[in-house]
């Protein structure tokens, strides 16, 4: 994975800690990206379903 020399074992654990928020900040953009893609989606549907309900009544 990572080779590093660590000087100490607080730097080893401080080093990790880091990497690892970064890879949670990852992953948390790329679902809050996903999400924003669905909610769009919804929200085009629920339109096109309004609209479509407008043009049978009339």
């Amino acid at each position: 994975m990572f080779y590093c020399n660590f000087k100490s074992s607080e730097e080893k654990k401080s080093f990790y800690q880091r990497k690892k928020l970064e890879m949670l900040n990852y992953i948390k953009d790329s679902l809050e990206r996903k999400i924003a893609s669905v909610s769009a989606s919804i929200e085009v549907l629920e339109n096109q379903i309004s609209r479509d309900k407008v043009e049978i009544n009339n």
